[in-house]
C-alpha cells in the first residue's frame, strides 16, 4: 500500500520542474502518465546515454508510464481530454499560455472534470510583467537573488551547483497538489495551482529577508560562511577542507578545547556567536592555525570526540558510495527493458506504513500508449488507428 495509491496524474512536462514534481507523486504511489510529443520530451536527448537511452531521463521519470500524443492534432487532443476527464491531477510546465492555445487549459479541463487539480510551473508565474519571458533555472537564480549571495566575496557570479529553483519549484508543486487533493476530500472540487521558479527562489531567502527587513542590509556572498553565525563554514586542513559549526556556547567551548584554543574562548571579541560572526575575518585564521596542522580525518576525529558538528566535503563519487547511505538502503536499482538495472537516488521520505514505491526506470517513448488508451475506453481498432497515425507522423 502506498500513500497516493488510486491517484492518477497526467504530466505534460519537460526537463525538470513538472517531471520532478510528478516523480515525487509517483514515488508516493500515484499512477503518473507522462504525455510526450511524438519525438519525446527534450530531456530524452540529454546525455550521458546508456544503451541509447538518456541516463538523466531514466532517473527523473521513474515509475511513470509514457503515452506519445500529438496534442496539436485533433485526435491527439481528444485522447488527452479523455485521459484528463478521468485524472485526478494534471501537471504541466510549458510556457504560460501554451496549454490554453491547445485548448487544454484548466478551464477547458474543468468543464469535463470539476474535480481535477491542475498544476502549472513556469519561470515567472502565469501573470505579471515577466510572465511571457522564457525562464530557466539560472534566470530564476539570478532574478531571485540566489546568485547575489553565492560564491566567494569579490568573485564572479556563481549559481548553486544543482538546478535549485527547478527542484524547489517541483517540490512546492508536489506539496501544493497533495494539499489540493486533501481539500478536495472535503469540498469535492479541484482547483488551479500556479507555481513559479522565481517565487520558489525568493522563498528560500529566510536569513536574507530577516536581515533586510530588520536592518535594511543587503546580503552578499560569503563563500561557505553562515549569514549570521560563526564559526559555521569550511576551514582548511593539512590535506583539504572540512566544515564545522560551533555556534552554541557548548560547541564553541568544545571547539576551543579540541583545537587548544583556550585563549579564544575567553576573548571578548568572540564571546557570542554574533560577535564571532562580526569578527569572523579575525577568527577563522586563528582556527585554521590549528586545523591546518591536522589532516581532515584527524581534525574530524578530534571534533567528533567533543561533539562539535563537522563533516568532510564529499564529491559525488564519494556520496554515491557512502557507507551510511548504503546502510540505510538509499540507493536502489530500477529495471529498464534496454538499459538493464538503472541506479536510482532514493526518496528522502520514510513513511512507516506507506513507504515510497520503487518501480521501473523512466519508460521508453510511447511504451504505454496502447495500455493507457484502452483504460479510458478506446477500442483496439481505435488504438490501432491512433498509433498508426502517430507512427506515420514521425516517419521522415
Amino acid at each position: 500500500m502506498t500513500a497516493l495509491e488510486g491517484i492518477r496524474v497526467l504530466e505534460v512536462g519537460v526537463f525538470m520542474a513538472a517531471p520532478f514534481a510528478s516523480m515525487q507523486l509517483a514515488d508516493l504511489g500515484a499512477d503518473v502518465i507522462k504525455v510526450e510529443s511524438l519525438d519525446g520530451e527534450p530531456m530524452r536527448a540529454s546525455g550521458p546515454f546508456v544503451s541509447g537511452e538518456s541516463s538523466p531521463y531514466m532517473r527523473l521519470n521513474r515509475s511513470k508510464r509514457s503515452v506519445a500524443l500529438d496534442l496539436k492534432a485533433q485526435e491527439g487532443k481528444r485522447a488527452f481530454l479523455r485521459l484528463a476527464s478521468r485524472a485526478d491531477v494534471v501537471v504541466e510546465n510549458l510556457r504560460p499560455g501554451a496549454m490554453r492555445a491547445l485548448g487544454l487549459s484548466y478551464e477547458d479541463l474543468r468543464a469535463a472534470n470539476p474535480r481535477v487539480v491542475y498544476a502549472s510551473a513556469s519561470g515567472f508565474g502565469q501573470d505579471g510583467p515577466l510572465a511571457d519571458r522564457p525562464g530557466l533555472d539560472i534566470m530564476a537564480q539570478a532574478r531571485g537573488g540566489l546568485m547575489s549571495i553565492t560564491g566567494a566575496p569579490g568573485g564572479p557570479p556563481a549559481k548553486v551547483g544543482v538546478p535549485i529553483c527547478d527542484l524547489v519549484c517541483g517540490l512546492y508543486m508536489a506539496l501544493g497538489i497533495v494539499a489540493a487533493l486533501r481539500e478536495r476530500d472535503r469540498s469535492g472540487a479541484g482547483q488551479y495551482l500556479d507555481v513559479s521558479l522565481l517565487e520558489s527562489a525568493v522563498s528560500l531567502a529566510v536569513w536574507e529577508a530577516g536581515r533586510f527587513f530588520g536592518t535594511g542590509e543587503v546580503g552578499r556572498p560569503l563563500g561557505s560562511a553562515h549569514q549570521g553565525e560563526a564559526p559555521y563554514q569550511a576551514v582548511r586542513t593539512a590535506d583539504g577542507w572540512l566544515t564545522l559549526g560551533a555556534v552554541t556556547p557548548k560547541t564553541w567551548a568544545a571547539l576551543c578545547a579540541a583545537f587548544g584554543l583556550a585563549s579564544l574562548r575567553d576573548d571578548a571579541r568572540f564571546a557570542s556567536s554574533s560577535l564571532r560572526h562580526a569578527h569572523r575575518d579575525e577568527l577563522i585564521p586563528l582556527v585554521e592555525e590549528t586545523s591546518m596542522t591536522l589532516t581532515t580525518a584527524e581534525a574530524i576525529e578530534r571534533l567528533e570526540q567533543v561533539g562539535v558538528p563537522c563533516a568532510p566535503i564529499a564529491d559525488y563519487g564519494e556520496v554515491f558510495n557512502d557507507a551510511h547511505l548504503a546502510e540505510r538502503d538509499f540507493f536502489w536499482d530500477a529495471p529498464h527493458p534496454v538499459a538493464g538495472a538503472v541506479r536510482q537516488i532514493g526518496s528522502p521520505l520514510r513513511l512507516s506504513r506507506t513507504p515510497p514505491r520503487r518501480g521501473a526506470a523512466g519508460p521508453m517513448l510511447g511504451a504505454d500508449t496502447r495500455e493507457v488508451l484502452r483504460e479510458v475506453g478506446y477500442t483496439d481498432d481505435e488504438v490501432d488507428a491512433l498509433v498508426a497515425a502517430r507512427a506515420a507522423a514521425v516517419i521522415p
